[in-house]
């Protein structure tokens, strides 16, 4: 009897019967693909206690690293660059996991947390603190707006819907852009009173 090949994930339908969600992804499963590297946040997501806080502790780290050699304008381009290129890793990772919006994604909270940083900076450590506390409850907590950006893309059905998992991807991201957002609002009103 001939072996069938092995069903490509990206491009097989979720639908086969043997097709598990991966809920705790593995260092193992991060080097598996360039694209896990990036969803997983360089192994911050692999957090078993709050990956979403891990993740953006990392990157708040990595933007006080980076800012060493990057200017301003040079991290505009890296967080344009970082938006594109996230919406492809989650929607990979995503896919390989088969789980719409998985917790260990949190190139989510990256990017968005640099976007905060970004835009606030130079800034005192406490107003670093204060909009890490802001952002992690606005992620967390998703009140008003992050929430409805939050529910958009999460009834895209894999089975019936032949793009679920490229709107999984950029939901993934949506949110979080949201929380940002409303991050700096509260920041931004909080500077001026």
């Amino acid at each position: 009897m001939q072996d069938l090949p092995m069903a490509d994930p990206v491009t097989a339908p979720v639908a086969e019967p043997l097709a598990r969600a991966i809920t705790r992804p593995s260092v193992r499963f991060m080097l598996s693909h360039p694209a896990h590297w990036f969803a997983l946040g360089f192994g911050s997501g692999l957090s078993r206690v709050a990956p979403g806080t891990a993740g953006t502790l990392w990157a708040w780290v990595a933007y006080v690293v980076l800012s060493q050699w990057l200017s301003p304008a040079a991290w505009g381009w890296v967080i344009a660059a970082s938006l594109p290129l996230g919406w492809w890793a989650c929607t990979v990772t995503a896919r390989h996991m088969r789980v719409l919006d998985p917790g260990s994604i949190v190139w989510d909270e990256v990017v968005a947390f640099w976007l905060v940083l970004w835009l606030l900076m130079p800034a005192s450590l406490a107003a670093q603190t204060m909009a890490f506390g802001l952002f992690r409850f606005f992620d967390a907590v998703k009140p008003g707006p992050v929430g409805w950006a939050d529910a958009l893309f999460h009834g895209v059905d894999p089975q019936t819907d032949r793009h679920a998992w490229s709107k999984a991807g950029f939901g993934i991201l949506f949110d979080d852009l949201v929380a940002a957002a409303c991050t700096l609002l509260v920041l931004a009103l909080w500077k001026f009173f």
